[in-house]
């Protein structure tokens, strides 16, 4: 129970990567708030209560594009539990296009949400951390942007890239308040994300995708959420008190070779 007594909100964490490190953190004992604009959230809160009927968990429909609903939500969290412990920056988007068909549209929706979105949870959660003695933001990058990419992914790769700078800055300017801040660089984990861009990418035969994408991970598959939920715990207790400004790659391998044939 090494979150018991943390409160802590997670963006995003209706379903995939988001509801992977809800769980982990509800098994681990924290109050987990939800903030999230998406349709599943009600079926998710129910399939919550059936897995943690002794959880203490709640949810806020955020458009976090939206800095003054975000705001009031953030109070309200402070007001109901009296802190807030930690942070999950989960929320993300992604719509493949090809940088000369990509419209102003595309692009700004993805920086609207990804990173200014981001910006405005953080800014509205950071003031409550400071009345504590410790807290955590785990900011969810990815390897897109930072490490590789693929194509079509310029507008979703210069937004992640973007959150790997926010997380070192804003680790210096809150390293006084005893605030630390990582960032998680995911590769591939099977998420209704990743099935999306699979579809998009074959409409007819989607699982072909999803069968490429694993062959070329070292490891032969995709990460869990609640393998993801695990290293979020981690950066969010006490374990990893020594932790800041980092950014910790999360992709069973898929950066690591430098050819396929090589050795074989």
């Amino acid at each position: 129970m090494k979150l018991e007594g943390k409160v802590a909100i997670v963006t995003g964490g209706a379903m995939g990567n988001g509801l992977g490190i809800v769980k982990v953190f509800l098994k681990y004992g924290a109050t987990v708030v939800i903030f999230d604009t998406a349709k599943e959230l009600a079926s998710t809160l129910g399939e919550l209560k059936g897995l943690f009927p002794n959880g203490n968990f709640t949810a806020y429909q955020v458009d976090i594009r939206d800095q003054k609903m975000v705001s009031a939500c953030v109070k309200a969290v402070y007001d109901k539990f009296g802190k807030i412990d930690i942070l999950v920056n989960n929320a993300g988007v992604c719509r493949l296009s090809p940088f000369l068909q990509t419209t102003d549209e595309i692009r700004d929706f993805h920086f609207d949400v990804n990173i200014k979105g981001t910006w405005n949870v953080t800014k509205a959660v950071v003031p409550y951390m400071q009345k504590n003695q410790s807290a955590s933001i785990i900011n969810l990058s990815s390897v897109t942007g930072t490490k590789v990419a693929d194509p079509g992914e310029v507008a979703y790769a210069t937004t992640k890239a973007a959150l790997v700078g926010f997380t070192k800055g804003l680790a210096a300017d809150l390293v006084k308040d005893h605030i630390r801040v990582n960032a998680i660089l995911p590769g591939y984990l099977y998420t209704p994300m990743v099935e999306n861009m699979a579809r998009t990418s074959n409409p007819s035969h989607p699982e072909q995708v999803i069968d490429g994408i694993k062959k070329a991970i070292p490891m032969q598959r995709m990460g869990k959420v609640e393998e993801l939920g695990e290293l979020a715990a981690f950066l969010a207790c006490e374990e990893s008190s020594y932790i800041t400004a980092e950014t910790i790659v999360f992709d069973g391998g898929s950066t690591l070779p430098e050819t396929m044939t090589m050795g074989t």
